[in-house]
This record gives structure tokens, C-alpha cells and sequence, in this order.
């Protein structure tokens, strides 16, 4: 079994200090900012994301939890649609088909495992 990073210590991490940066292919539509994950040594990600004008199709390839701070969602998934407001969180179970619309939302997201894009963590989707 391939050895893990050693945990990081306590990081303080300040809203106002924050990088935002492009997410993928998407990086018009959608800027995210890390706060911990897989460089951390844990299997918890975590972070903000700033969706700009955004229709992305998806498929989650790991469990998470969102949670609009400001804005409003439009979450298309098993042909329903969910709206969030300010404040409202949503549950998606890995596999979800899915499609995140916004004009402007900011959203907090937790994630597991962190390492779903690289391969080291639970099977892929």
C-alpha cells in the first residue's frame, strides 16, 4: 500500500486571503480555492468555488456536500431540478449525474476522498 503524506499541522485560513484559481476546463465558468486535501494528508477536501455564468455537466466521483454563502445554485440531477439560496446545503452521493447552473453563486464544499482526481484514493465512478 502506497505510503501517505504526514499530516499537515493547524492552518489558519482566512476568507480574505484566499487564491482563486480556474477548475479545469471550466475555469471561465468556475474558480475554486483550496483549504485542505490531499497535499494535507488527509482524505477530507475542502474549499470555496466561485461559479461565474456556469452550465457545468458533471459526474461527482466522490461524496460531497455544498453549501451556497452567496448567490443562488441551480443544481440539475435525477431529473429534478434544486435550487439553493444563501445558506441552503445539498448531499451528493458519488455517481451523481449532474449539472451545476449559476449566474453567480459562491459555494463552500467538503469532498471525499481529496484524491479522486489522482487516482490514489476510493474506486473511480
Amino acid at each position: 500500500m502506497p505510503s501517505r503524506p504526514e499530516k499537515s499541522p493547524i492552518r489558519l485560513v482566512r476568507f480574505g486571503d484566499i487564491q482563486f484559481g480556474p477548475r479545469f476546463e471550466h475555469g471561465d465558468m468556475a474558480r475554486i480555492a483550496e483549504v485542505c486535501g490531499e497535499n494535507d494528508g488527509t482524505e477530507l477536501g475542502v474549499g470555496w468555488a466561485r461559479l461565474t455564468g456556469a452550465r457545468i455537466p458533471w459526474t461527482i466521483r466522490y461524496d460531497e456536500v455544498l453549501t451556497v454563502f452567496e448567490g443562488q445554485l441551480q443544481l440539475h440531477a435525477d431529473g429534478r431540478l434544486y435550487s439553493l439560496e444563501a445558506r441552503d446545503s445539498i448531499w451528493l452521493p458519488a455517481g451523481t449525474e449532474l449539472v451545476y447552473e449559476a449566474d453567480y453563486a459562491l459555494i463552500h464544499f467538503a469532498i471525499h476522498p481529496s484524491s479522486w482526481a489522482s487516482g490514489s484514493g476510493a474506486a473511480e465512478q
